[in-house]
């Protein structure tokens, strides 16, 4: 009898946890808060973050590394508030030194990022009245005309 008890105590406390961890892992998730969007693990250009819950479009995107340059156009399909998607890539970035230089909201949003030899424009669109976000990445060396901080040529 008192085995049995134990057992289902035991049981209860399991399930629990359980729920609770699951529980936990959906709230981290919520685009409703824009401190909980984490970005994912795996990524094309690791220096570069994607929302939890995007997935890239193969089809419409390509990537090329070298040892001195790298390039691509990166498109991902998800769900989510497209200024939670804003305010997620402004904290990010700085976190892979990369900087803001402007952010473009006409519906769509435009930001464009740079560092010592890159740029990076990220456009984020919605889809139709619903929570369907398309999310853009390109990202390319610098002229290096002017990455040397170089007047340009008049």
């Amino acid at each position: 009898m008192k085995r049995a008890a134990c057992g289902t105590i035991i049981l209860a406390l399991c399930l629990t946890t359980l729920t609770g961890c699951v529980l936990n892992q959906r709230d981290r998730t919520n685009p409703a808060n824009p401190s909980l969007l984490e970005p994912q693990s795996v990524l094309k250009f690791t220096d570069v973050p994607i929302p939890v819950g995007f997935k890239q479009i193969p089809l419409e995107s390509f990537c090329f590394e070298t040892s001195s340059m790298r390039t691509g156009l990166l498109k991902y399909q998800g769900k989510g508030n497209p200024d939670l998607i804003v305010n997620f890539y402004k904290e990010q970035m700085a976190m892979y030194n990369w900087s803001l230089l402007n952010v473009v909201e006409y519906g769509q949003r435009l930001m464009n990022f740079d560092r010592e030899n890159e740029t990076c424009i990220i456009n984020i669109v919605p889809k139709g009245s619903s929570s369907a976000i398309t999310i853009t990445i390109a990202i390319g060396p610098k002229n290096q005309q002017y990455s040397k901080k170089e007047k340009p040529i008049k």
